[in-house]
């Protein structure tokens, strides 16, 4: 084991294990987490492996000593202490201690004597990693070649001085100075074997085989390649940020990377450069010397992070052999071409983790044995450059020519994945279920490559599914059997089923291969793998390898595992996973280096020799002059013709019309589902987000780089009216502004972002929505991204949105949007599950959820075209490009095969141009397919009659690709003549669009644009404009194409670089809204073409004909078909399934229609009859143009027509066509019919045609067996990775919240991630509380839902600063007592007492809310007889007030929802006090008239007390401070505040902070004891009064009743302990204010009189605040005079004639200021529940106290839709049964079986009366002149019944009743002030009723009889009736009687 410390036990380890177990425990719902001690050991020998598997390519001796020094950072093992060297030796390094060199090259020549039975050899010091040590070591002590038979211990002398003798090497390695840190062990520092070659020179020779070393790389599951995990390019931090940390270790999967040895010669124009660098593959001395001396700065570019432990060591001198001397340090960071960047950013075809991929120059992987040797000129013969992929055991030295080759550990990693089981099995237990073997796997590899095709390429996501099918099926039985763990060793134990052994491995995997015609070639080799590679080279070098796309070899030995590799030699898949290894921006460097070096000048000259005539140019050149003259005229005649129709008034083409920003239901959808997540973070118990300290929104959007992206979201701002909305931006807005709002992510975005970030935290009251659109564009990690060699953009996003100030602003909110989330949803991610929201599906179980007019083309709309039994297949390849793409490939290997694709497209596009303008023969040159799209985009624009195109997109990744490809396409229309017909825009994405001037002025006449600078700035503005965009740039970053687009040509994308995302956003531009409605059009036409039987079997759209007609057109057809099942699009286009019958129909409607437009509508006919032509279908089938056209005899110049009319090339079965074409027709057919041929009309009914690389298509269309498309289950994004082999299989039936959390478990980000450090594996409090995600389909309308979002949330944000208040007219002005006669002048600021006393009572109520009450009459009044109000229903009573919505001022009072900074000590969140601090303390006082004591508590915070007074031995509460009379503070309010409140702990406003404008009060809540504990949940710093349990079920009366009792009694308690102060009893402040807990503010009129008149005043209403209005009242002049001082209802409709009079005597309610002094006598009723503020207000009057109400102060009063009277249900008291009982059965029949009800008995009396009193008081129904007399009391008779108080109380004021004659005579509960004399001086009209009310029938008895009431009023015992209550409810009981 040599000095592996992988296994001790480490204290601080142990701790930090235990507690990451047990935390993981706790977390986990079902996995079992792994045992502390395996996680001890098995991760230390984790971290061993991977550093030893990660050591050195081709540096070999470095093994083990890198190695070591990896474990030690890891886990730093026990110190070893060297002896201290004796005093005065030499201690230099390469000396021994008596100073004699011992450094090879030193003595290598010198003569050294050699003892009998020794051997030289080389001992490695790891101070001078460039040298060997010379030493003389007994042969003995040594291994032989097999690693056997050396004995222990040691015996050597030293070659310098010649000390002899050394027993132990602990001693010799002191003497040689090899000061060591650890063990010195022989097996580690005994390199080589020393020889002297020919010229007698002592050299390195083979390594000493030392059996410890291989057991150790075998145990650790063999010896991985490297130890850089392939995240390089991004990965490169700053040596501070890189390597100070230390990467997870318990990711089994992560992959190890390669290095890379020797640049390849034409991977880089820089070779010369680096050649030096590589000496036999290893570095010469010199190099090594500079890499050592390299600044940590550069270091981490060049060496990249370590997999497994911690980051890269101070010496690897392996890690990048082509290091430039040292002049070059610097260029090495800046060079874009170095070769030993490690690729992995690009993603691979082959590659699952693009970590592990290696770049193309990467050479040998760890060698072992013998080196082998790369033959010369490998490449030259091969074609390509084999790739090798290692797999088990050892790989040998490879060297010679090694650029021709590339070595991958991409298969290493793999196999070494699917051996390391994932925690998710781990709860079989591991010792029982063991993973797959060595052999199982290999065997495996081969039965897969064996069923590959000769055109697919490995994919290791499919290794890894097989592997893991093959595992769970042969451990089904364990997985189900185990429960328990057998305890055995870890994996060597075989499993249940027969294993494959190593010797039956290569006979079987022989037999394997044998049935796939020699393209899996297996070498079996004996020795070790060298022997199998050289075997390989010299077949393929001797050509027997042609038809050999992979060659497998292994190296099967009885006495050890198995060693493998496997070999690609096929030329396509080479290629391909060669050129997967690259990164794009590495990809893009090669190429533009193959460009700029001039080696596509090959291809050029190639494609010359192709043509018959010579090369295309000539032939071009010489079509220009011959045609100039014709083209011009006729050209320009058929392209301005529409122009010009357009400006006489003719045919107009009416289908282009512009679609206006609108918000689809979608849309909106998905705003809402943004904004209830909002709601809920602001709802969540967490206060991560305020949403109630929010005024307002702002935003700002952050878009990719691209110009076109940039423009196109300024757009939709500008167009949504967003900003107005929001009232960011007034009118007239201007662009400038608009950009203000849109960040595009470059150079300049630090700048912008820096004044949003200060905005925000200016505003802490505006809620900031930072909206990062196209969210997975640039994930890099700002760590990795500060080198100069990287773009400065890269890395941005990190920079920018995970900066600290935003991750701490309460006010920013996150929003990321992307089509792809993939990358943001891994273990790291900073985005809640519960933050994720997802586009809707448009349909569940069938049903449309959201009715949209269009339907959607998205990825699996595509693909699902693409199955059989639909219609067309929108998904195509070309399989005669492909054919000469790879037949290209093969002739110039050198070429990237980006390079060959474009150019053969090019060519291909550039023939087929030649070949519709008349050039015939052309069109052997170039595919069906390029021909089809090249013919109706030429033919496009005149279809139409305003000229109106098809759109055809170019996609080409590559932007000097993209140039070249334009630059050839515009010459070529240039000479063509076709500069008019059709525009080539480039697109790319650092720049804005050019259009040509003259394609601009038609967009402006079909846009209607007047401006005269207009020029279009999105692909959207090129609606309807014929043209071909060539989109450049690696991916494309959110660009929205228009609805014009038909083709989407995708034949040119990276076809290597496969990962889900890369492929499903090249796919999302084709993404398409089609119109789903259906088109009258297409009817018409029909109707149109009616007469001719034979025409209608076609409609003028194929495509549609082909959808419905798919079936049978095939049947009619009397072709045969040839290739019916092919996918490729040659046969599966439109054309090969439309009939030839409808083919001639529509050639002869479209010939009618215009000679000019022969064959020019249909897409389809062109490849049909071209497909015809290549099968050859008939005999007679003649390829001439001059069919379609007029005969030769009637066209003299036959050439000159074929260019005017733009023919396309067809190919006919049948000649009679050629006569019927020269029949003129009228050029100027049916508007309608020329409306529906345009070509953009059709297009935008149907979605674009997208043509892929044949790789690309077989992927995307390939399904697993859930019919999920193979693309799902790639890896989601290249700088991610899986975080294990061991996952379960995507399924289709996955909703995108189940693939979220699939990724979040199955993905793990990259070091160049920017999640990467986030990383406390799925801890909730990784997550950021306001981030969210959403995310939904390319091109399905995410911005225009995004803006509405910020629309919808301003609004709601304004609805929180909002409030519903009551806006009601004040009721029965008109029975005011009208009088000239003014008492105050309006300016008054407080009434003078004398004037009020002499001001009437005004008995009339006028709050709008007892619209319902009855009418109170004060004397004889002429009140109309109609009906005052209609009765409305009960449950009406609160939906029908009329309210209006108020923005709540800074002086409203607040709910529980309300947090800002300031209420925080308020409402109780200082952290002085604690939140429940609080204390209960009883206190009691008695009351005569209930005869008993009442109990109150007060609920007091700690905050509180001091408003308190206390006693001081017991801590009693003894009473409650009041203020003098005389005290005047401006910080103060002298009255407590009592607010009764019932079932509104949430909702009722008592933070009064803010409405006290910050004044000290005290503020008493009084409630329910059964609601106590709710109300201090969310109020813990209010004083709470509890009302005994008795009042549980009594209504407000109770509460006011109770509120005035105490008060007096705490103003006797005061006036006692402060007389004892010297203070005079009436110095006590007696007021109290009662309070209704929803008044929100109040308001004051403010008078200006100055007027010239006295009478002359205007008046305005404002805002203030509580404390303003209390403090003016307090202050008033003899306030103590006053009983009940009040306030105005506010309305807006307040006239000036109520203010006019400052003061009124009238009713007050709402917010009252109570003189409890005056009022001692006049109590509250405690058992009312409505109206006793109007009963409390009439017997304060009558007992002559002053009732004063303040007309300039108002208060609002917001509507509150929960608790208050509401909380009162009436049910029935027998069943829950929520039935609604009606008011009528309140009352009963004593002794009645009636049911009984649980509500008291005095609601049910109150609610009786008030919707059926008429059936007491017939007579008094309307009869307003005849009231009802009540006694004592005010109770609510209805509003068609009016009643006349009078209070039978010595000396109390009543209304004179003299000339009254009453309907009826109410006596409710009398008291002994009623006595009969006092009745007897009313009178009543005869008939009139009586009804008496008492508590029991008892009293009814007495009550009559004391009362003599039979001596006028006539009793009938069924005239008795009672509450429905059951006796032990105590109901109340009636007696009704006539007047006689």
């Amino acid at each position: 084991m040599g000095n592996s410390y992988a296994g001790q036990l480490k204290t601080t380890r142990f701790e930090e294990v235990l507690h990451n177990s047990i935390e993981a425990s706790l977390r986990s719902n079902n996995l079992v987490p792994r045992p502390i001690f395996s996680q001890l050991y098995l991760e230390a020998e984790q971290q061993l492996s991977s550093l030893e598997a990660g050591s050195r390519a081709d540096n070999e001796e470095e093994e083990e000593e890198e190695e070591e020094e990896g474990s030690e950072s890891s886990s730093p093992p026990v110190a070893y202490q060297m002896k201290p060297p004796p005093e005065g030796c030499c201690t230099t390094d390469g000396f021994c201690q008596a100073g004699k060199d011992l450094r090879l090259v030193s003595i290598s020549n010198e003569h050294i004597e050699v003892p009998s039975g020794f051997l030289l050899v080389g001992a490695k010091s790891p101070n001078l990693p460039d040298h060997l040590l010379v030493c003389a070591v007994d042969k003995r002590f040594l291994p032989d070649d097999n690693g056997h038979n050396a004995l222990l211990g040691f015996s050597g002398n030293c070659v310098g001085c010649g000390k002899k003798g050394f027993c132990y090497f602990t001693e010799f390695s002191n003497h040689i100075n090899l000061k060591l840190t650890t063990q010195p062990k022989k097996q580690k520092h005994l390199k080589y074997y020393l020889v002297r070659n020919a010229q007698g020179t002592l050299t390195k020779g083979s390594v000493i085989c030392w059996k410890g070393a291989e057991l150790r790389g075998r145990q650790s599951s063999s010896s991985t390649c490297s130890s850089t995990s392939f995240q390089l390019p991004e990965s490169s931090g700053l040596s501070g940020s890189t390597t100070s940390e230390t990467l997870p270790t318990a990711n089994p999967s992560a992959p190890a990377g390669t290095q890379q040895t020797a640049a390849a010669v034409d991977h880089t124009p820089s070779t010369a450069a680096f050649s030096s660098a590589v000496y036999n593959g290893k570095e010469s001395p010199k190099q090594q010397l500079v890499k050592n001396n390299l600044s940590a700065l550069t270091r981490p570019s060049v060496l990249g992070t370590l997999t497994n432990t911690g980051p890269p060591k101070k010496r690897h001198k392996g890690w990048s052999p082509e290091s430039p001397s040292s002049t070059e340090t610097w260029n090495l960071q800046l060079n874009p071409q170095a070769p030993n960047r490690i690729k992995n950013d690009g993603g691979s075809l082959s590659s699952l983790p693009h970590s592990a991929l290696v770049g193309p120059a990467s050479s040998p992987m760890v060698g072992s044995g013998e080196p082998v040797s790369v033959p010369d000129n490998l490449l030259k013969i091969c074609k390509a450059k084999p790739v090798i992929f290692k797999g088990h055991g050892n790989f040998p030295y490879l060297c010679g020519n090694i650029n021709d080759v590339i070595v991958s550990p991409l298969l290493y990693t793999c196999y070494r994945n699917s051996q390391s089981l994932s925690r998710a099995y781990e709860q079989y237990g591991a010792s029982t279920i063991q993973p797959i073997s060595e052999e199982m796997q290999l065997l495996l590899t081969v039965y897969y490559l064996v069923q590959l095709a000769s055109d697919q390429v490995p994919l290791i996501e499919d290794l890894e599914q097989i592997f893991m099918r093959s595992w769970r099926e042969s451990h089904l039985s364990e997985i189900r059997q185990y429960q328990q763990a057998i305890p055995q060793t870890f994996p060597q134990v075989p499993s249940q089923i027969a294993a494959v052994t190593s010797a039956q491995l290569p006979w079987l995997a022989g037999l394997a291969a044998s049935s796939c015609n020699d393209s899996v070639h297996i070498i079996e080799c004996s020795y070790s793998l060298a022997e199998g590679l050289s075997e390989m080279f010299k077949l393929l070098m001797e050509g027997k390898l042609m038809k050999t796309n992979y060659v497998v070899i292994i190296c099967a030995n009885r006495n050890r595992a198995i060693d493998s590799c496997i070999v690609i030699t096929g030329k396509y898949q080479a290629r391909v996973l060669s050129e997967s290894m690259l990164s794009p921006s590495d990809y893009q460097k090669e190429v533009n280096y193959q460009l700029v070096t001039g080696k596509v000048e090959t291809l050029g000259s190639f494609f010359s020799t192709l043509c018959p005539e010579g090369d295309i140019d000539l032939l071009l050149e010489k079509f220009y002059q011959e045609n100039q003259g014709h083209i011009s005229s006729s050209l320009s005649a058929s392209v301005n013709k529409p122009t010009v129709m357009n400006g006489t008034g003719a045919a107009v083409c009416t289908s282009y019309e512009i679609e206006r920003h609108q918000i689809r239901p979608f849309q909106l959808a998905v705003a809402q589902k943004l904004l209830s997540h909002i709601c809920s973070i602001a709802d969540s118990s967490t206060q991560n987000l305020d949403l109630g300290s929010f005024e307002k929104i702002d935003f700002l959007i952050c878009v990719p780089p691209s110009e076109v992206t940039y423009q196109q979201t300024l757009f939709h701002l500008w167009h949504s009216g967003i900003l107005l909305e929001l009232g960011l931006e007034k009118e007239h807005l201007t662009k400038q502004r608009v950009e203000q709002y849109v960040m595009k992510l470059d150079a300049e975005a630090q700048i912008k972002f820096k004044v949003f970030l200060q905005n925000s935290m200016q505003n802490p009251h505006t809620l900031f929505v930072l909206i990062h659109d196209h969210a997975h564009w640039d994930l890099m990690s700002a760590m990795h991204s500060l080198y100069p060699q990287t773009d400065l953009s890269t890395g941005l996003v990190d920079r920018l949105l995970n900066c600290r100030e935003v991750k701490e602003a309460p006010n920013i909110v996150t929003l990321h949007v992307t089509s792809f989330p993939y990358a943001l949803q891994t273990q790291h991610t900073h985005i809640s599950p519960y933050n994720e929201i997802h586009w809707p599906s448009s349909y569940s179980n069938g049903v449309d959820l959201y009715h949209e007019n269009k339907k959607y083309f998205g990825l699996s709309e595509f693909i699902e075209s693409t199955l059989s039994g639909h219609s067309i297949p929108l998904l195509r390849y070309d399989s005669s490009f492909e054919a000469m793409v790879m037949a290209l490939g093969k002739r110039f290997p050198r070429l990237h095969s980006a390079v060959i694709r474009t150019f053969v497209l090019i060519q291909h596009y550039s023939a087929a141009m030649m070949a519709v303008c008349g050039l015939s023969q052309m069109k052997n040159y170039t595919s069906v397919e390029t021909l089809e799209i090249t013919q109706n985009l030429i033919n496009s624009s005149r279809q139409c009659p305003s000229g109106h195109g098809l759109m055809v997109v170019l996609r080409i990744p590559c932007t000097p690709l993209a140039a070249v490809a334009y630059e050839r396409l515009y010459n070529v229309r240039e000479r063509l003549a076709l500069e008019d017909n059709f525009e080539i825009i480039l697109g790319n994405p650092n720049s804005g669009i050019t259009v040509g001037k003259r394609f601009v002025e038609q967009l402006k006449v079909w846009q209607k644009i007047e401006d005269v600078d207009w020029r279009p700035q999105t692909y959207l503005e090129l609606e309807g404009l014929p043209c071909i965009l060539i989109f450049s740039g690696m991916d494309p970053q959110g660009e929205s194409l228009p609805r014009s687009l038909r083709y989407c040509d995708l034949r040119l994308i990276n076809s290597s670089s496969l990962v889900r995302t890369t492929l499903e956003q090249e796919l999302g531009l084709a993404a398409y809204f089609v119109s789903s409605e259906i088109h009258t059009e297409k009817a018409v036409v029909n109707d149109v073409l009616e007469s001719d039987p034979e025409k209608l079997s076609s409609t003028d759209n194929e495509d549609e004909e082909i959808a419905t007609e798919g079936s049978t057109s095939e049947k009619r057809s009397p072709m045969k078909r040839e290739r019916s099942h092919s996918r490729d699009s040659a046969s599966s286009s439109l054309s090969s399934k439309v009939s030839s019958k409808t083919l001639r129909s529509s050639l002869l409607r479209d010939t009618a229609k215009s000679p000019h437009h022969v064959l020019s509508n249909s897409t389809e006919e062109t490849t049909n009859n071209y497909e015809r032509q290549k099968q050859k279908v008939d005999k007679g089938a003649q390829t001439t143009i001059s069919k379609y056209l007029p005969s030769v005899t009637e066209q003299p110049d036959t050439k000159q027509n074929i260019k005017s009319a733009q023919i396309s090339i067809t190919s006919s079965s049948s000649s009679p066509f050629s006569s019927s074409t020269s029949s003129s027709a009228p050029t100027h057919n049916s508007f309608i019919l020329q409306t529906s041929q345009c070509a953009m009309t059709k297009a935008s009914k149907q979605p674009p045609i997208v043509f892929l690389p044949k790789l690309v298509y077989d992927i995307i269309t390939s399904t697993d067996s859930s019919g999920l498309p193979k693309s799902s289950s790639l890896l989601p994004y290249h700088s991610v990775m899986w975080a294990s082999s061991f996952r379960p299989l995507m399924s289709k039936m996955m909703t995108c919240t189940e693939q979220s959390l699939y990724y979040r478990q199955w993905t793990v980000p990259k070091p160049i991630h920017m999640d990467y450090n986030n990383r406390t594996e799925g801890r909730m409090d990784t997550f950021h509380p306001r981030r969210l995600l959403l995310s939904g389909p390319p091109q399905i309308g995410k911005t225009g839902a995004y803006l509405q979002f910020l629309s919808i949330l301003s609004r709601m944000l304004i609805r929180l600063t909002e409030v519903d208040v009551y806006d009601e007219e004040e009721i029965n002005i008109n029975i005011k007592e009208e009088s000239d006669q003014y008492y105050h002048q309006p300016g008054d600021m407080w009434p003078e007492l004398e004037t009020f006393k002499k001001m009437p009572f005004d008995y009339t109520i006028h709050d709008p809310k007892y619209e319902d009450a009855s009418l109170i009459c004060s004397k004889v009044q002429t009140i109309n007889n109609e009906d005052r109000s209609v009765s409305r229903r009960q449950e009406d009573m609160y939906t029908r007030r009329q309210t209006t919505r108020m923005r709540l001022s800074k002086y409203a009072a607040y709910n529980t929802y309300h947090h800002c900074e300031q209420c925080h000590q308020y409402m109780g969140f200082n952290p002085r006090y604690q939140i429940y601090e609080s204390t209960l303390h009883a206190f009691a006082f008695s009351y005569s008239m209930l005869g008993e004591e009442i109990q109150l508590h007060f609920i007091i915070p700690k905050s509180k007390e001091h408003h308190f007074v206390f006693s001081q031995p017991g801590r009693q509460l003894e009473s409650m401070r009041l203020p003098l009379v005389t005290d005047k503070s401006e910080d103060y309010i002298k009255s407590p505040t009592f607010t009764p409140t019932t079932g509104r702990h949430e909702h009722g406003l008592f933070n009064l902070y803010h409405a006290m404008d910050g004044a000290s009060h005290l503020h008493v809540l009084v409630v329910k004891e059964y609601e106590m504990a709710i109300y201090k949940k969310y109020w813990p710093n209010h004083i709470m009064l509890v009302l005994p349990s008795i009042f549980n079920s009594a209504g407000v009366g109770a509460a006011h009743f109770l509120i005035k009792e105490l008060s007096y009694h705490n103003l006797e308690l005061e006036r006692n302990r402060q007389e004892e102060l010297g203070i005079k009893p009436q110095d006590i402040w007696p007021f109290i204010v009662i309070s209704d807990d929803s008044c929100v503010m109040w308001n004051a009129v403010e008078v200006d009189c100055s007027g010239d008149r006295k009478s002359d005043y205007t008046w305005t209403e404002r805002n203030v605040s509580l404390k303003q209005i209390l403090q003016h009242i307090e202050a008033t002049p003899n306030v103590t005079h006053y009983a009940l001082i009040g306030m105005r209802k506010w309305s807006s409709k307040t006239n000036s004639a109520e203010i006019k009079e400052p003061f009124s005597c009238c009713h007050v309610h709402d917010f009252i200021m109570l003189n409890v002094d005056l009022t001692q006598n006049v109590q509250y009723n405690q058992n009312r529940f409505t109206c006793d503020d109007v009963d409390f207000n009439l017997r304060v009057h009558s007992a002559g106290l002053l009732i004063c109400r303040f007309n300039h102060f108002s208060v609002m009063k917001k509507q509150i839709a929960v608790g208050g009277q509401r909380s009162f249900h009436i049910k029935s008291k027998v069943s829950d049964s929520p039935v609604s009982i009606s008011p009528a059965q309140y009352i009963c029949a004593p002794d009645s079986k009636h049911t009984f009800l649980a509500a008291p008995a005095q609601l049910l009396l109150e609610k009786y009366l008030q919707y059926h009193s008429h059936r007491f008081f017939p007579l008094s129904l309307k009869n307003y002149s005849h009231p009802v007399l009540s006694v004592d009391c005010y109770l609510n008779l209805g509003p068609q019944i009016a009643v006349c108080y009078v209070s039978s109380r010595p000396h109390s004021l009543n209304i004179s009743s003299s000339g009254l004659t009453f309907s009826g005579l109410l006596l409710y509960l009398c008291d002994s002030f009623v006595v009969a004399s006092f009745l007897k001086k009313f009178h009543f009209l005869k008939g009139a009723t009586l009804c008496v009310i008492c508590q029991d029938r008892n009293s009814l008895r007495q009550t009559v009889v004391r009362l003599e009431l039979e001596d006028e009023w006539q009793f009938r015992l069924r005239d008795e009736f009672q509450t429905a209550n059951a006796k032990e409810d105590r109901p109340l009981f009636f007696l009704t009687g006539r007047h006689i």
